[in-house]
């Protein structure tokens, strides 16, 4: 029965965010689908460097930034554009959408020069998504990442795309959230066995916590923070502490989400898009067991790369939500109030496919396009 499914489920997010006033579980999403992106820009592009096919960058303590490209090399970036790459790269599953994926510097990297990266590792049939620390040993010349430890690997493999691979660090620096796609296998993110269309939570050495939702399960159960996602490319805390994460969707429904432990967002029984063939999915409103989007896009923006605005230099954009989207070919704003709902605020057109986000130690917005050659850029504002 609908009723007491719900009524359970509304209990359970209630003692899980005590304090918090949230939207009802049953609220109908804002579709930012259809809105035109500005092409008049309030800011100035500068072009820093290029790569090929980058991936992923994340600023280090010092100020540059460490850079994936999705063929397999990583590179320090000088915020002047000098390279250096960073030897030492296990071996990727590269074509499609897999290969070398997320990077990210540890909570205590100024004292353990720690490096978290995601990538498909090559398997018989297809590849499994591998999350892995280094240290990051470096001179005058050289760079490398040695002592590469394998801290959680798919125990199946699979021949699809859609790997997840996002990072992001808890704000208190102790827990590790990672996203995991559903490999194009869209049954599985409702299979609570299978390691594929999660959200993993998990200790800094890959370790379950105790406090995880289903910690008292075995295997990837045990791990699981929420459930029915289908292909997630960002993952950031805001700075009230709440975790948000956008997904592609099918031929429509891209979702921006605001996770919450132990709920299923729907993937594949709902969706606010239908199947490439046409056919049609029910939407989430026919479903309140599911978790549905604040926010949706349909048509879709193809959102990859999520970091929440805090600095100074765009003054107004503080608080705000910045996605690189792919098919959109923009960066897009998202303003989030302070019951949860977020809705798309600005989109701009920057003419090619946008692959991340970055912000720098001084306020400005870094980009990186999803070609090859792909240009890292810098935004600052105009006036």
């Amino acid at each position: 029965m609908v009723l007491p499914i719900l009524i359970n489920r509304v209990i359970t997010v209630g003692v899980l965010l005590v304090g918090l006033e949230i939207l009802p579980v049953w609220a109908t999403g804002i579709n930012a689908g259809g809105r035109p992106a500005m092409t008049s820009l309030p800011f100035h592009v500068e072009e820093i460097a290029s790569f090929d096919r980058p991936w992923a960058i994340a600023f280090l303590p010092d100020g540059r930034l460490i850079l994936t490209e999705k063929a397999g090399k990583i590179f320090l970036v000088t915020q002047e554009g000098v390279k250096k790459e960073v030897m030492g790269v296990p071996k990727v599953a590269f074509g499609g959408q897999n290969g070398l994926l997320d990077i990210a510097p540890a909570p205590d990297f100024q004292s353990s020069h720690g490096i978290y990266l995601t990538y498909n590792e090559p398997a018989q049939t297809g590849s499994r998504l591998v999350l892995a620390r280094g240290e990051l040993k470096e001179d005058k010349a050289t760079a490398r990442l040695q002592d590469l430890a394998t801290l959680w690997r798919q125990d199946v493999s699979a021949r699809g795309g859609q790997p997840g691979g996002i990072m992001a660090f808890a704000p208190d620096g102790r827990h590790l959230f990672l996203t995991v796609g559903d490999r194009m296998l869209p049954e599985k993110a409702q299979d609570r066995d299978a390691p594929m269309g999660k959200i993993l939570r998990m200790k800094l050495d890959g370790t379950v916590p105790q406090d995880n939702p289903f910690a008292h399960e075995k295997g990837v159960r045990a791990l699981t923070y929420s459930l029915g996602h289908r292909n997630p490319y960002g993952l950031a805390f805001s700075a009230d502490g709440r975790l948000w994460e956008h997904e592609m969707g099918p031929r429509g429904g891209d979702e921006f989400n605001l996770i919450r432990p132990g709920l299923n967002y729907g993937w594949p029984v709902v969706s606010n898009g239908d199947q490439y063939g046409g056919a049609k999915i029910p939407r989430h409103a026919t479903r309140p067991e599911f978790e549905p989007p604040p926010l949706y896009w349909n048509p879709v923006i193809a959102p990859a790369g999520l970091v929440f605005y805090e600095a100074e230099l765009f003054s107004n954009w503080k608080g705000s939500a910045l996605i690189g989207g792919l098919a959109s070919m923009a960066l897009v704003r998202v303003a989030i109030d302070a019951h949860g709902r977020a809705d798309e605020v600005e989109r701009f057109d920057m003419g090619n496919r946008i692959r991340d986000v970055a912000v720098g130690p001084d306020g400005a917005v870094w980009l990186i396009e999803d070609d090859s050659p792909g240009r890292l850029v810098k935004l600052t504002p105009r006036s």
